[in-house]
């Protein structure tokens, strides 16, 4: 019962933590996508200009580490004139960095449909936009939930480091709880909370691929 209730007290604390993690994650989310899918199709079917900046942001973001995209962003920008308070910054540089991650797997998916496809649509009289909406992209997105699901995943994992940025994360108020109480109960309650996340992600995943396989 003592434990039961030593759990009541720092549930609450933890919640909050929890909160600030659910915000970056979704924040990263609704950014990071429409960067993958736009920047991959540029990449695919956009002019060579453009396809050289796509591959510039896509290799200087998935060559250089997450920790040091959040050191640069947050402390280095200010001293270019652009602050950001560390909410916005770890958005911004969780997204572009999850962004150019998802851009090769969807330029991959893109890339990996047979060109027959095309040129059959083609034949049949489809637009290039009615080939992508009705052909091309339900077959890719069934490609690329696997790699995507690993990335939605990673990100909740990759969460901590906004601890760095003395942002009170789940993590950081569990080890806060650790520090205070020398208990290791705040350490077990987050290692569930975490496997309850990414379980309950690649769940949803595993049912978008069931969904989907009719295309394949």
């Amino acid at each position: 019962m003592e434990q039961l209730e030593y759990i009541k007290s720092i549930l609450p604390f933890m919640l909050s933590g929890l909160e600030l993690t659910v915000k970056i994650y979704f924040g990263t989310l609704l950014i990071a996508l429409p960067i993958g899918v736009l920047a991959a199709v540029g990449k695919v079917s956009g002019p060579p200009i453009l396809k050289k900046i796509l591959y510039l942001y896509t290799w200087i973001w998935r060559g250089t580490p997450l920790l040091l995209q959040l050191f640069f962003v947050f402390f280095g920008l200010p001293v270019l004139g652009i602050k950001l308070s560390p909410l916005p910054a770890a958005i911004v540089t969780y997204s572009l960095n999850y962004g150019a991650y998802l851009t090769e797997i969807f330029r991959g998916g893109l890339e990996s449909i047979d060109k027959g496809q095309y040129e059959a649509s083609k034949a049949l009289g489809m637009s290039y936009g009615q080939t992508m909406r009705r052909i091309i992209i339900p077959q890719t997105i069934r490609r690329v939930l696997p790699p995507t699901c690993s990335e939605a995943v990673n990100l909740v994992k990759d969460t901590p480091m906004l601890a760095l940025l003395g942002m009170a994360d789940l993590l950081r108020i569990s080890n806060q709880i650790f520090t205070r109480d020398f208990n290791i109960t705040s350490y077990v309650l987050a290692f569930i909370i975490y496997l309850i996340i990414s379980s309950v992600l690649v769940k949803l995943f595993g049912n978008l691929e069931k969904k989907y396989s009719v295309y394949e």
